[in-house]
């Protein structure tokens, strides 16, 4: 038996906006320049990835991506900088959750390895 943290993030309603789904199709995103390129990478649907991305924008206030009309080199979207930001500091206060509960779990099961 081990710990498996998971931080999420919920709004004032209790609904869940962020996690590790969203923090990956962010990275996705910043990977391949495009929200639709990040969803099929994650074999997710482009609506639900927009309605992802579109949820998290509302709770958080302010816009994840910059959406960048095609052209001569396509469309595409990018994140913007309190995007980036934000994914900092949601990463580093998940493994320093993840570090808290590896280092909790010997005083709650002593006898489990």
């Amino acid at each position: 038996m081990q710990p498996n943290i998971r931080v999420m993030l919920f709004d004032e309603n209790g609904e869940r906006f962020f996690g590790e789904g969203p923090c990956r199709l962010l990275h996705a995103i910043e990977q391949t320049g495009s929200l639709r390129a990040a969803a099929q990478s994650m074999q997710m649907a482009y609506t639900k990835a927009l309605g992802l991305v579109r949820h998290a924008e509302q709770v958080l206030g302010f816009a994840l991506t910059e959406r960048k009309i095609g052209g001569k080199g396509g469309g595409g979207s990018v994140l913007t900088d309190e995007a980036k930001e934000f994914l900092y500091r949601y990463e580093q206060y998940r493994d320093a959750c993840k570090q808290a509960g590896k280092q909790l779990y010997p005083q709650f099961f002593p006898d489990e390895k």
